[in-house]
């Protein structure tokens, strides 16, 4: 009885984490299974088919489908729980730990500031700036303190441009920022420099101390052409083209 109360739970548990049906197609062997060995004992033993049989062969499906209706409106709001995460995250404009308006609020933005850029002719350029060998540096810095290097290196980036410019996280996982500037080129190379003094005081002042770890960036900058750039997207594809060059 044991034996079989044990195979009987952990059927219902495979139900439970997979299908009903998968949960019954198991019963259906247990079924077979136990009412051959029931055979074998009758027929080669002699022995009489007691109680215990009828019970378990009826008591084992019977616990599959009984846990899987009172699961099932659990398992429900699990998946539309799962759904509203997705949604939310998908629909969020602010990175939760930086408060950076991330890709999703870039490409709003950007629509507006190149319809204003051409309407009345005042020059756009997009910053693209990524921390060098971020992979590497992810092993080093510990798990729970990525994100408060993003964030110090976001305040960097955010202390070195003017209030009517925007500062974006375009990607987390690859350290990527995007800064939407009311300027021409001359004037992205002297954010450029900015940036990386700053970096630089960074390093010697604090970060390399707390992180145990020197960052360098790459900068790509370009200048928003109305027939060049076509969308957002492609402002950014270009912008990061531009890194190449930063060596």
């Amino acid at each position: 009885n044991i034996i079989i109360l044990t195979v009987a739970f952990i059927l219902a548990i495979v139900t439970y984490f997979t299908t009903v049906t998968a949960g019954l197609v198991l019963n259906l062997v247990f079924i077979f299974a136990y009412g051959f060995y029931t055979m074998y004992q009758t027929i080669t033993l002699g022995e009489t088919i007691s109680l215990n049989t009828y019970f378990w062969l009826i008591m084992t499906p019977l616990l599959t489908v009984v846990l899987w209706v009172f699961t099932l409106s659990s398992r429900d709001l699990q998946v539309e729980n799962e759904q509203l995460r997705k949604k939310t995250a998908n629909m969020a404009i602010v990175d939760e730990n930086t408060n950076l308006r991330n890709s999703i609020s870039f490409q709003t933005d950007a629509t507006l500031f190149t319809s204003i850029s051409t309407r009345y002719q005042i020059p756009l350029t997009l910053l693209v700036v990524k921390v060098k060998y971020w992979k590497e540096i992810r092993r080093i810095i510990p798990e729970d303190q990525l994100a408060e290097a993003i964030y110090d290196v976001s305040q960097l980036s955010q202390a070195s441009i003017r209030t009517n410019d925007a500062l974006y996280l375009l990607d987390k996982d690859e350290a990527t920022w995007g800064l939407l500037l009311f300027t021409d080129s001359d004037g992205a190379k002297i954010v450029i420099e900015r940036i990386k003094l700053k970096l630089q005081e960074l390093n010697d002042n604090n970060f390399s101390r707390k992180y145990k770890v020197s960052l360098g960036l790459k900068i790509g900058a370009v200048e928003y052409q109305a027939g060049t750039i076509e969308n957002p997207l492609d402002f950014i594809v270009q912008a990061k083209k531009q890194l190449e060059y930063d060596v």
